[in-house]
């Protein structure tokens, strides 16, 4: 039985900052050193953990997989005479995205833009011989760049100066589409834009406001051809004649709720296109769901994808039949017959995967949210649930299949550096998370909201030795007390808490003695 000690001598903290971060925490695992390297970096990516192109007909049936070989694929896109499909792939590793194309069946792969950098969202010309796609090379900002496949001399469209915006502040163009003529390239871009958070600029996330720009395939001609303040506009494409570019439109603040699974099916957004020479503006959609991915099928026709929610599916303007189904970014074939789309999967990936590396002297790896290194590099500390009976088995996949946990159970695990070895540490049937190696090693500091009733209840800290005796409270603060974790002497510990906040869920940053 575990022994709950007082310690309310403990942590007379000082606040030191108004933040609201703690860790995307990596480590250096010295037990798994791959040889040649310096080390490796364990790092947990958000989002999800597999991705596969499928093709199906318009109204849905024949749905089948495109690529016989598919590893982590998304972001398709059909050549404008059908005879080539582009996509974006992380084959060449787990995290590197680089651009590929096969032939409508899904043979026939190849690389068209391997690099370091970001590459993404491909679209062919017109006449086959020049492709746009987003890149982050030459400065690890998002811009346009258009590759002569022919020659392989490679351009930055918008890295021009009177392009170009203020570097402090939002700076990136998203989502190239080639006009009918291939002489135009519309796209999307947050350029003299704010940064700002959800939740009227008090939240964590960077919530965007997007308008939509044309340029010339020769770099002149750059103008604005649609904006509203306060609005995000994305992924624009070009009617079939040339003269309108259709488009979403949705509040900058609802670009928060649009990730998030729990709140994207309250999202609101509609389809809206502009005619490039007037501003002209027709709404082509109505009413309530988050309707994205909008393409033009013909010059009555515009079909797109209802993302979240019990219709969630592709659909059309026009309110011919759809169909539903969990899937993402939709392309359609230039006759409209079949579309392409993505599938994912948010099963975690193992522990210590290996990763594409940007940085030849070290290896990186994945692990699981929050972990920890101990001292001597040996162990890891992480949170974990792992569901026992059947109703929580059922109830854990009915909330991943809507990418969603419900973190009200969480214990305090260990495992030796190469993923072996799992130990529950804490057995005490609350949400406890967060965990960090005291100085010595020998014990663990995490948050718990254990012993609370009422919702989430209040989190404080705690710490407990590696053989899950000697329970002890930390903190005697109501509210939140979470994030601990060390300096590197020992002499310090920094925690996020919301005490003295002046505005309900606000987190500052506090730091204290520590004194063994």
């Amino acid at each position: 039985m575990m022994n709950l000690v007082n310690r309310r001598k403990f942590l007379a903290g000082v606040p030191v900052a108004i933040l609201a971060a703690h860790q995307a925490r990596s480590a250096f695992a010295q037990n798994i050193q791959p040889r040649e390297k310096k080390g490796v970096m364990l790092m947990n990516r958000i989002g999800p953990s597999s991705s596969e192109l499928y093709i199906a007909n318009a109204d849905g049936t024949g749905e089948r997989k495109f690529l016989q070989s598919s590893t982590f694929d998304y972001h398709a896109s059909y050549a404008p005479d059908g005879k080539w499909v582009l996509f974006t792939s992380e084959r060449n590793g787990d995290g590197q995205s680089d651009i590929f194309r096969c032939r409508p069946d899904g043979s026939g792969v190849e690389p068209l833009v391997a690099a370091p950098s970001v590459e993404d969202a491909a679209a062919l010309s017109p006449d086959g011989t020049r492709l746009a796609f987003v890149s982050t090379r030459e400065g690890y900002r998002a811009n346009v760049w258009v590759l002569d496949l022919a020659s392989k001399q490679l351009r930055n469209l918008t890295g021009a100066e009177n392009v170009q915006s203020d570097p402090a502040g939002p700076d990136g163009f998203f989502r190239p589409s080639w006009s009918p003529d291939g002489q135009w390239l519309a796209f999307s871009s947050d350029r003299n834009t704010d940064w700002r958070g959800h939740d009227e600029g008090k939240g964590w996330e960077h919530t965007q406001e997007l308008s939509i720009y044309v340029i010339r395939a020769d770099g002149q001609g750059f103008r604005r051809v649609a904006s509203k303040p306060g609005y995000c506009l994305g992924s624009p494409k070009w009617s079939p004649d040339g003269k309108r570019v259709v488009f979403y439109e949705m509040t900058t603040e609802e670009t928060w709720g649009a990730r998030r699974p729990n709140l994207v099916a309250s999202v609101v957004s509609q389809i809206v296109s502009v005619d490039v020479q007037t501003g002209e503006r027709i709404v082509h959609t109505s009413g309530p769901g988050l309707k994205v991915y909008p393409q033009f099928l013909s010059a009555t026709e515009i079909a797109y994808h209802r993302k979240g929610g019990a219709d969630e599916g592709l659909a059309y303007a026009s309110g011919r039949p759809g169909f539903k189904g969990a899937l993402r970014s939709p392309t359609w074939s230039p006759d409209g017959k079949t579309v392409i789309y993505e599938k994912v999967d948010f099963k975690p990936r193992p522990q210590n995967k290996l990763l594409y590396s940007w940085d030849s002297e070290w290896e990186y790896r994945h692990t699981d949210v929050f972990p920890i290194l101990s001292p001597d590099g040996k162990l890891i500390v992480y949170r974990a649930h792992h569901p026992k009976t059947e109703q929580e088995i059922k109830d854990y996949k009915d909330l991943l299949a809507q990418n969603l946990i419900r973190p009200t159970y969480l214990e305090i695990w260990t495992m030796k550096a190469d993923g072996s070895d799992k130990r529950q540490i804490t057995d005490l049937g609350a949400a406890s998370f967060a965990p960090a190696f005291y100085p010595d090693g020998k014990h663990i500091i995490f948050s718990s909201n254990v012993g609370s009733t009422g919702g989430m209840g209040n989190f404080e800290l705690y710490g407990i030795d590696l053989e899950g005796k000697s329970l002890e409270r930390l903190t005697f603060t109501d509210g939140f007390d979470g994030f601990p974790m060390f300096s590197p002497d020992g002499k310090k510990l920094v925690w996020i808490s919301g005490r003295n906040g002046k505005v309900p869920h606000e987190t500052n940053v506090f730091i204290a003695d520590w004194v063994p």
